[in-house]
């Protein structure tokens, strides 16, 4: 039984224009009206979702518009088509579907694309990101994820995606995401090339890999936008990976992209909140493998050491430590393998700082800094810590050594997370820049690059 219309404005502009029976047809001029978006593969069945209340991008409303203006010889203004304001793209609300998910996606990759999103610091909503994490943890499973459309995606092109993926994550890793070129680019390639993709044809297999690989992209670019300083677009991307990755049936990478979440919330402050999310993806990820369990744990850690909660902190890093240690030659997923003892040794540090244990804290120096050469923006990030961890612990000498340590590592390095790290540790100095030391590390420090 077919569903009933519910945007009787649309329905009117079809049948004005002579589609009322021909939605085919308008689909037709509708792609060809998108053809310098990529290849647009809208079909009779996107027009009958449309009528029935799914809303399409601001792209595509264009487009429609466009064609319908060009179909009745007068002027069709995107308001008239009856898809109504879009939803605040700050709500960052877990899409019930994975149609909707995927329409959502267009949305803000094309909003990113073509820099429509201006940039908006500290804008985080604790309440949506819990509740994407009952939704991912709790709704029920994807009875499918096979698509019939135009085109057959095969195995051969989700690889691709994959590849891409590791291409953006090593950029991001060496030079940081402030740029944002990077993003755009990568944005774009969304627009163009990933998401006619997800409204192809796939079989069962082949489209729970393709969900996979979109919420892999999709979530690189969300830590992107963290390290960017854009947590708006970071928490609206990672919400969308994290419904893909539902509908890829990977609770793993869906843990994994919960913990990234967590930890954009420890970077905001938001700790308690942070460690329900870790806490929740800890228990989402099951019996996962031991790297998988380490990084999870690590992020619990620094979101109890960060809220003064110790014991709760001390527990989490001995399981993320025993779980690293059971790692042995069985890495895990390939998003997992970046995560090293380095990884947690600065997590540790991070976290015995925050609960001001600085001894044991700067005991772990050695091995947070044992980073491989890739780890440029981690290996910055990590000597900024030492740094501040000096300076707090009172040995002024020591914090000015590694603050010119971190002004030679940082070179090159576009990322606000690092660029507030300096900030941390340029406040910390102040009050003693009547010492030549302190004066000529501040110095140093001022010269860095700014993030973006």
């Amino acid at each position: 039984m077919a569903r009933p219309v519910t945007n009787a404005a649309f329905e009117g502009l079809l049948s004005a224009a002579g589609y009322g029976n021909g939605h085919a047809a308008f689909a037709r001029q509708l792609n060809h009206a998108g053809r310098d978006q990529g290849a647009w593969r809208y079909d009779a069945a996107s027009v009958y979702w449309w009528l029935r209340g799914r809303r399409p991008g601001d792209h595509v409303q264009a487009a429609m518009a466009e064609t319908l203006t060009r179909k009745l010889g007068r002027s069709v203004a995107v308001t008239e088509l009856g898809f109504g304001a879009p939803d605040s793209l700050g709500t960052c609300v877990y899409p019930a579907s994975v149609d909707g998910a995927i329409n959502t996606a267009e949305h803000i990759w094309t909003r990113l694309a073509k820099h429509l999103h201006p940039q908006v610091s500290e804008a985080f909503d604790s309440g949506k990101a819990l509740q994407a994490a009952l939704g991912w943890r709790y709704d029920p499973s994807d009875v499918t994820a096979s698509r019939s459309g135009r085109q057959q995606v095969t195995p051969t092109d989700v690889q691709s995606l994959y590849a891409l993926a590791d291409h953006f994550t090593d950029l991001d890793r060496r030079h940081g995401s402030g740029s944002p070129r990077t993003r755009s680019v990568m944005a774009d390639f969304l627009v163009r090339q990933v998401a006619p993709m997800l409204h192809d044809s796939y079989t069962e297999a082949v489209g729970r890999d393709l969900m996979r690989a979109a919420a892999t992209l999709c979530g690189q670019l969300a830590f992107m936008s963290y390290d960017a300083g854009d947590h708006s677009t970071a928490q609206q991307h990672v919400t969308i990976a994290l419904r893909l990755a539902k509908a890829a049936d990977d609770r793993l990478y869906g843990a994994h992209l919960l913990a990234n979440l967590a930890t954009q919330a420890v970077h905001l402050g938001h700790s308690r909140d942070a460690a329900r999310l870790a806490e929740a993806a800890i228990d989402g990820a099951g019996r996962a493998p031991a790297a998988v369990l380490a990084r999870l744990h690590a992020t619990a850690a620094t979101a109890y050491g960060q809220s003064g909660e110790r014991r709760g902190c001390q527990l989490a890093l001995a399981k993320a430590e025993r779980a690293l240690d059971r790692t042995g030659a069985v890495t895990g997923p390939r998003w997992v393998t970046y995560f090293s003892p380095a990884h947690l040794a600065g997590a540790a540090l991070r976290c015995l700082a925050d609960l001001q244990l600085y001894s044991q804290a700067l005991g772990r120096v050695t091995d947070a800094l044992t980073l491989a050469s890739e780890n440029t923006r981690t290996r910055a990030l990590h000597t900024a810590l030492v740094a501040v961890t000096h300076a707090r612990a009172g040995d002024t000498d020591a914090a000015c050594d590694w603050g010119r340590k971190l002004a030679q590592h940082a070179s090159g390095i576009h990322s606000a997370r690092v660029q507030q790290r300096v900030r941390e540790l340029t406040a910390t100095l102040s009050p003693q820049q009547a010492s030549p030391q302190v004066n000529e590390a501040l110095h140093s420090l001022a010269t860095m690059p700014a993030a973006a």
